[in-house]
Parts: structure tokens; sequence; C-alpha cells
């Protein structure tokens, strides 16, 4: 009977010892769970009299329970990394198809420009509507980048300008020779649908008090290009607040014809002045924008707390990608341990929950940052030593034993 309770301690022991020894040599894998075993005690009820607690005939590893506290967060400064601050795990796609959760966010883009775990498996999240904004509530599909070709242009749609013009100028035809009609102006580029530019250069001339007309350069696409044309009517304003007053028609965006070498720019852009002033004050323009863009390259992506992947182009753009999705599982010790620090889900951990990063239970995502393993080395190896003293033991046990039953057989 010793010869059997010391045998399943060594048994228990030497298993005891491939769990910490699996945890050492993961201290620096990236979101690695520590293990532990947990054992119980193997009793023979027969073997004792009526009414007694019977006897104790060894031991066994009754379950390896994984550990699922949050490793220290460590910066990389690599933008394609990502460590969870808090609950959930990333969902991922196998090679084989089989849903995969992993606490591991040392991403990678492979040459078509989907994202991938080190062991090749997709990562899963939610895909962008024509806004720009998640779509949540769809499963999870694999992430990609448009990295295989240059994102396509915009033609320009709308020009704003804000800008303030000197209270103190004279008017234009009273001076002589009168003043040039390029004293008060600016320029912005704008695009044509194939990504080409338009320069559109702005004119302002002073007609008379709190009048001002409003001139572009010749965007007809004629070359060369013929003079300044005159848009529509002046705008004017309040001598009393030095803003547009309500007869000026500038206070609503006007359309302004374009052309590039590829014809008329469709649809026709607006042209917003609403905001310029008339103040005593030098000329000044506080904003120049337009919403149209050449063609670009796929430069970065970076991710946001939120998970949001964001495209950075070459053309200065940036463009939602996706969303990575979290999964939250009842119980987390259910969940089956598989390679590439990965698990896959069992009856006991029950179904994933759904989420993304930041909201409810689940944490916020820390990019340029990976999670470390949440194994104490220092204490592993102390129950290294524990592990080795309970082997040594349980051989012991079998060892005096073996005394014994040589003294019982030398007997005469």
């Amino acid at each position: 009977m010793s010869f059997q309770t010391g045998l399943s301690g060594l048994n228990a022991s030497s298993q005891n010892l491939d769990v910490i020894g699996n945890n050492i040599a993961n201290a620096n894998t990236a979101g690695m769970k520590s293990s532990r075993t947990e054992f119980s005690a193997l009793v023979a009820n027969a073997l004792g009299a009526a009414g007694s607690s019977g006897a104790g005939i060894g031991v066994q590893a009754a379950t390896i329970s994984q550990q699922f506290s949050q490793g220290n967060i460590n910066i990389t400064g690599n933008g394609l990394d990502a460590a969870i601050n808090g609950g959930g795990f990333f969902q991922v796609s196998l090679p084989d198809k089989t849903l995969a959760y992993t606490r591991d966010g040392s991403f990678k883009l492979d040459k078509d420009g989907n994202i991938m775990t080190n062991s090749g498996a997709n990562v899963l999240g939610n895909k962008i509507d024509s806004l720009g904004k998640p779509i949540v509530g769809d499963t999870p599909s694999p992430l990609s980048l448009p990295t295989a070709g240059p994102i396509a242009a915009k033609s320009t749609s709308a020009i704003n300008a804000e800008f303030n013009l000197d209270a103190r100028a004279v008017d234009a035809a009273s001076t002589t020779p009168p003043t040039p009609l390029t004293t008060y102006g600016t320029s912005v580029t704008a695009y044509d649908g194939q990504g080409l530019p338009v320069t559109v250069s702005l004119y302002l001339e002073k007609a008379s008090q709190n009048t001002w007309n409003v001139y572009t350069n010749d965007l007809s696409g004629t070359v060369p290009p013929g003079a300044p044309v005159l848009l529509g009517s002046p705008i004017t304003f309040d001598p009393t607040t030095g803003k547009q007053d309500a007869a000026s028609p500038w206070l609503t965006a006007q359309p302004i014809g374009m052309s590039s070498v590829n014809g008329p720019i469709i649809p026709t852009p607006t042209l917003d002045l609403s905001k310029v002033t008339q103040f005593g004050n030098n000329f000044a323009v506080s904003n120049l924008k337009q919403d149209g863009y050449t063609s670009g390259d796929f430069v970065k992506m970076t991710i946001g707390t939120d998970g949001i992947i964001t495209a950075s182009y070459s053309n200065g753009q940036s463009q939602s990608a996706g969303q990575i999705a979290l999964a939250e599982f009842r119980n987390e010790q259910g969940l089956s341990p598989t390679g590439g620090n990965s698990w896959i889900a069992t009856s006991a951990s029950g179904a994933p929950v759904q989420g993304v990063p930041g909201q409810g239970k689940f944490g916020a995502l820390r990019a340029g940052a990976l999670e470390d393993s949440n194994v104490d080395l220092t204490g592993e190896l102390v129950n290294m030593m524990v592990a080795q003293r309970a082997y040594q033991a349980n051989a012991q046990t079998i060892k005096t034993q073996d005394q014994i039953l040589s003294t019982l057989v030398n007997l005469r």
C-alpha cells in the first residue's frame, strides 16, 4: 500500500514540476497566464473500520488552474502592439478557422494587409460603416487594411475660408494707381475626382464703404488661364459689428464652378465665406480648408483606446479601418489552452460575451504596449524547490517501505 501511496506522490509532484517549469519557461511570453497544480487526497473508505473516516492512499493532481490576473503593461513603442488593461480577450481565427482567444497583442500585417498574430491567426473585429463608425452587433470578422494599392482620390466639394478684411482700407479705385487686386488675397489647392490639383485663388477688392468684391483666378481650365473672375454679388458688412449684414449673399455658401484638365469638377464645389469679418486690423487668414484630396499610399496604422484602428496615408488623410472586438467569459477557468498563446472556448467556459474596449467590464486598449506574463518568477523558483523536496520525500517513503519489506522477507 505504501508503495502505491509514494508512487502517487511522485506522479503528482512530477506533474507539479511540469507546471512550474512551464510557468518559468514562459516568464517572458506576452499575454501568458500562469498555472498552478491543485491536489486532492485519495481515500479508500473500505479499508477503514465502520464509522471511521477511511484511510489515505495517496494524492492526485485534481486540476491545473489558470491564473487570469492582470500582467504588467510594457511600453514597446510599436504601433501594431496592443495591450488590454482590464478584462477581455482578443478574438482571433486560427489557420484552421477555429475561433480562439488571446491576451497577446503583438500584431503584424501580412502582405495582403490582414492583421495577424505571430501564430498566423487573423485578428477579428467590427467593420466600419460609410460614416466611419464601427458596426457593433455583427459577428466579428477578420480585420484588414487596404495596403495593396492607394486609396482613391476625392474631389473637392466645399471650400471654407475665414479671414479678416482691414476696415481701414480705402476703395481700390480711389487710389492712383488703383490698389492691386492681389493685395488682399489667398489661395488653396482643390482636387478633381482623379486627384489632380487645381489652385483656387481668392482676391478681395474694396468696392465702397463696407462692400468688397470677391474674385477668383480663371478656373475654366483653359491654357493659358484668363483674367480673374468676379464671383456673384459683393460681401457687405454691418458698420456697427464688423460682421456681414443680413443682406450679404455670402452668409450662404455659393457654388463656384471649376475645371481641371479632366473637365469640370462634378458636383460643383461651394465656397463658404460666411465667417469673413471686417475689423480695423490687418488682413489675416485664420482658416482656409477644402475637403478634397489626391490618392495616397498606406503609411502606418494606430490603435485607439476604444479599439478603433486608424490607417494613415501619404496624402495626409486618416481613415478608420475597423475596431478590435473583445470577448469575455462567465468562467475563464473553463477555457482550454492551445498553442500560440491562445485559448479556445469549451462548454465549461460558456459562450463568449461580445464587447468593445473600454465599455462595461471590458478593459481599454493601450497602443504601443504589450501585457507581460503574470508569472512571478521569484515565487515560481521557490515553488520549484518546494516541489523538489516533496518529490524527494515521496521517494524516501518508497525507499523506507522497501527496507521494511526486505526486513520481513529476511526473517528466519
